[in-house]
């Protein structure tokens, strides 16, 4: 349901959308929205406005939907331009916010609005939802909103992120084929598994000889399958999902994965050796792009930091401690 908390006196009162439609002075029908905290407040607002009121619905916002990276970056160049176009902040998230047909986003977006309107900083705002904007996101946004030029910041982080959305589009469609095959492999091996082993069996056990240490291993293997392939798959399944859940929203989780790979034979020293010529490449890419918009030094060792992989290495881009 789309609500806002407004502070007043000390209460926070809760504000609803309502739909509602009446007739103007010259008799004409007329429909609209409006937000309000009850429907008393609704009549009385536009009964102000000159306005007959025949119904009053509250507006109801639905369920479900998800937030993607395709829906931030949207969002990100339609606040650009409607801050350049001299829209103010909150009602440009009003109108992004009402506009977008996934009720998450919608959700995301009032839910920032309310923030802001309660006194906090847009930087403070995005941090509160790390996973939809990264710190990379909330620094450019502070550092915009501190040199006064968050609309142009806004407009070179929504580039950026179309960008990154065309190159993440890229990797995918490139795995797809290897990941499919790995898949088909999988399905393969348990229906061999699953059905034609255990077929042979029987055969195998009339020939009344002693078999080999391998073809003992993988009927014994079948048989595994067969008895508890429910815990098989559904073990895979949900502890692919966790892990890759944990992976993205835990730190800690970041971090242990990190020095992991790097302590990978071979391809940990791979991974140390790119990632430090492309921590370089990346720090002056952004030094000489972040710096033609006046961003401040201190913001810019920040931003700088954030985007570093593994996280091990954030640390050393940060200003020292006064």
């Amino acid at each position: 349901m789309a609500t806002a908390a407004i502070a007043r006196k000390g209460a926070v009162v809760q504000e609803f959308t309502y739909i509602w439609s009446g007739k103007d002075k010259s008799g004409k029908t007329i429909r609209g929205e409006i937000r309000a905290n009850g429907e008393a407040q609704v009549n009385a607002t536009l009964r102000r406005q000159g306005i007959r009121v025949d119904s009053v619905k509250k507006q109801r916002m639905k369920r479900g939907g998800k937030v993607s990276d395709k829906d931030i970056t949207l969002f990100t160049r339609q606040l650009a331009t409607m801050l350049k176009s001299g829209v103010p902040l909150l009602q440009a998230f009003d109108i992004v916010g009402k506009g977008n047909s996934n009720p998450a986003v919608s959700r995301l977006l009032l839910d920032i609005k309310t923030d802001v309107e309660t006194g906090n900083s847009l930087k403070q705002a995005f941090e509160r939802h790390p996973l939809y904007f990264d710190a990379l996101f909330c620094n450019l946004v502070g550092a915009g909103e501190q040199a006064g030029i968050l609309d142009s910041l806004l407009d070179r982080l929504a580039s950026y992120k179309e960008k990154i959305l065309a190159i993440k589009s890229q990797i995918k469609s490139a795995l797809f084929y290897p990941i499919s095959i790995i898949v088909v492999a999988f399905v393969i091996t348990a229906v061999i598994m699953i059905f034609v082993i255990p077929a042979f069996k029987s055969v195998f056990a009339s020939f009344g000889a002693e078999l080999p240490a391998p073809t003992v291993f993988v009927m014994n293997l079948s048989e595994y399958f067969v008895t508890y392939w429910w815990l098989i798959f559904g073990g895979i399944g949900f502890g692919g999902y966790a892990f890759f859940y944990t992976w993205k929203r835990s730190v800690k989780m970041q971090i242990i994965m990190d020095r992991v790979m790097l302590r990978i034979p071979v391809f940990g020293d791979l991974i140390r050796k790119s990632s430090g010529r492309a921590r370089s490449r990346r720090c002056l890419r952004q030094v000489c792009h972040w710096s033609k918009r006046w961003t401040p030094l201190p913001a810019l060792q920040e931003i700088m930091s954030t985007t570093q992989q593994p996280k091990k290495f954030r640390a050393r881009l940060l200003p020292a401690p006064a």
